[in-house]
């Protein structure tokens, strides 16, 4: 519902001089928007009657006026939204959207027209700008968005630093592969006074949970960030002009009339809703049809613990042979395969590779001008005719999948290449991975072949540091509430290998069980998962634990947040046709009884199965009967782990 409100305004928006007010279908979130008394737009979000959101500032600066001041609110319309689809890729492959959708507009008296449109779910709300055609003008460069969110004092904040640019492994960062700060005051500064990338979470004094990031990012604009808070709120940054070695401008530029992405709050007063959320896919469509539907599955990597020395022929005969022993579907062939096995010798893996039904990734660089860059293929993906040759290749040579790794920042231009490697692909039936890159920003839905994306501290970095092996329990309980909430994360994780080497005889230590390492197979979301196990592991490997690795899907219909508190222990549930996958780690220093409620999963006397590690490191599989589904106790032991798998009937 859309309404003047001005009692509202002067009772909770002093400085306001109208006001209108957007409810949620089941009126449990509400939206007012305002203008200050010297013409500044202003919202507030309230959650239950508590505050998420307060007079946080709205507005673009462009070329052709500044949308920030002077304005007032001229007039607004509203509709109820009701609409469902399908996906085969995300948290759900069933989605029904219920919200309302506003349109709020904005004039100054020299002639200036902006309108914001919103759109308010009972647990989500988001907002786009729309800069209507005006004064003959047809385009415009929008400098600066003054769009903030500002909390209440006490909120507590988990974020992730935005890097410097142009720096790390061969100057190829912003790659959002940074460290989190957790539980750690509003206004703590970031590491490298850059900001922070999305998502970030939120936790208010009230206990308000708010997920908050973007989604509709395409070609035709940048994906943007959250700056330092300056005392009020935090804003939105747009990238750095530093970024993609300084090619392009971080300023986006638009047609007139034009809009900007969506920027999204996810609203709970417990974590469910923001575990849960799809609104990075409500609110997009598919951008064009691929030549084929894409193709999730698991797949083998000796890159991951083998390393560059394994890109060769008999190396990869080996994964080959794993994945087919393990009945997966993809192999990834990582860097360096066109020097060190070659085009022609690489005709002869696929081919061998196809005789055991499994299908060859290939990984490529990025390439172009903003970074060192030396593992091969290079100079393939960044420019269209090249890259249209290699796609032709690729296809007749029966590859169906590639991985393109080391992009150079969010900048318009860069969104662009994502795009057209996107579109040129689809043209000839691939689907791509991307590694060393920008979060996914409703791309799952824009993009039909778009089946994975990094954009996290990823499993390589077990190999890199001991710091990370350390700390992974810590980002396991994370991810379910703020990466792998707001998108796919193709995190390469699940070694069986205790030490990080091909011998599992020497480097870094891993410190968590089997058991953790086959929950995060379940609770890290992505349709085309490569997983860290090697050839050793079958025949050293816990039996229980090739079994399970055998069998765990990696697409889901449906999936619920059971239990956990971000940084503490995560349980998270996700159904597979009609088997439910309860999946839990922690990261507690010592061990906790837990009652989980399945009474939404499985009904009383239910037949359930419990792979954990029974109270040592040796994975054991025990056969449960849900007597009381509501208070289904298991013991989560720090640094481990647990999947229960519902049967069907």
């Amino acid at each position: 519902m859309l309404r003047t409100n001005l009692l509202l305004a002067a009772a909770v928006l002093p400085l306001a001089v109208c006001a209108y007010t957007v409810e949620s279908p089941g009126g449990v979130t509400v939206v007012t928007t305002s203008v200050t008394s010297d013409g500044r737009p202003v919202y507030s979000v309230t959650h239950k009657g508590k505050t998420v959101v307060e007079n946080a500032p709205l507005g673009l600066s462009t070329d052709i006026g500044d949308f920030t001041k002077g304005l007032s609110e001229t007039g607004g319309e509203s509709k109820d939204l009701r609409y469902s689809y399908s996906q085969d890729k995300v948290k759900r492959s069933f989605i029904d959207v219920s919200a309302r959708r506003a349109t709020v507009s904005y004039g100054g008296p020299d002639g200036r027209r902006m309108d914001v449109e919103w759109h308010v779910a009972d647990n989500d709300v988001a907002f786009r700008y729309h800069l209507p055609k005006q004064q003959g003008k047809a385009s415009a460069v929008v400098s600066a968005e003054a769009t903030g969110f500002s909390f209440p004092e006490g909120t507590k904040v988990y974020m992730t630093h935005q890097s410097d640019p142009m720096v790390g492994w061969k100057r190829t960062k912003p790659s959002y592969e940074e460290y989190y700060i957790v539980d750690a005051p509003l206004g703590t500064p970031s590491e490298f006074g850059r900001g922070f990338t999305f998502p970030a979470l939120f936790r208010t004094p009230d206990g308000i949970w708010t997920l908050l990031t973007e989604t509709d990012v395409d070609g035709y604009y940048c994906a943007s960030h959250l700056s330092d808070y300056d005392g009020k709120a935090y804003t939105i940054a747009y990238p750095m002009e530093e970024e993609n070695n300084g090619n392009g401008k971080s300023a986006p530029g638009i047609a007139i009339p034009g809009k900007t992405p969506w920027r999204t709050l996810s609203i709970g007063d417990t974590p469910a809703p923001v575990v849960e959320t799809t609104i990075m896919y409500d609110l997009v469509e598919p951008r064009y049809r691929a030549s084929r539907g894409a193709r999730p599955g698991k797949g083998t990597w000796s890159w991951i613990v083998w390393q560059d020395g394994s890109i060769n022929y008999d190396d990869q005969v080996k994964y080959i042979d794993l994945a087919h022993e393990m009945g997966y579907d993809n192999v990834l062939i990582d860097n360096y395969w066109d020097t060190n096995i070659g085009e022609e010798r690489m005709k002869e893996l696929i081919g061998y590779a196809h005789s055991k039904g499994v299908k060859p990734i290939l990984w490529f660089s990025s390439s172009g001008t903003w970074n060192d860059i030396e593992q091969g293929p290079v100079n393939r993906m960044d420019r269209p005719i090249v890259r249209k040759k290699t796609m032709r290749w690729l296809r007749d040579n029966g590859i169906d999948a590639i991985k393109v790794d080391f992009f150079g920042g969010d900048k318009q231009e860069t969104i662009r290449l994502y795009e057209d490697i996107l579109s040129d692909a689809a043209d000839y039936g691939i689907d791509v991975i991307f590694h060393g890159c920008t979060m996914p920003r409703g791309w799952e839905r824009m993009y039909p072949n778009f089946v994975g994306a990094e954009a996290v501290l990823a499993s390589e970095n077990m190999i890199f540091m001991q710091e990370f092996c350390d700390k992974e329990a810590l980002h396991a309980t994370l991810h379910p509430f703020i990466r792998n909430a707001g998108g796919i994360m193709e995190y390469g994780g699940t070694f069986l290998n205790k030490r990080m080497n091909k011998g599992n005889d020497g480097g870094n230590v891993r410190r968590t069980t089997d058991a953790f390492q086959l929950a995060v197979a379940v609770l890290f979301q992505n349709p085309v998962q490569n997983f860290a196990l090697t050839p050793d592991n079958l025949s050293g490997g816990p039996a229980e634990a090739i079994a399970f690795m055998k069998e765990v899907p990696t697409t889901w219909d449906d999936t619920r947040y059971i239990d956990g508190v971000p940084g503490e222990y995560a349980v998270v549930a996700r159904r597979h046709g009609s088997d439910w996958y309860v999946a839990g780690v922690s990261n507690l220093d010592k061990p906790v009884k837990l009652d989980l409620d399945l009474s939404e999963l499985s009904a009383a006397g239910a037949v359930a199965t419990l792979i954990s590690d029974g109270g040592t490191d040796e994975v054991t599989r025990t056969n449960l009967t849900l007597k009381n589904p509501a208070k289904t106790q298991v013991t989560l032991r720090p640094a481990s782990g647990f999947v229960i798998k519902t049967h069907s009937k």
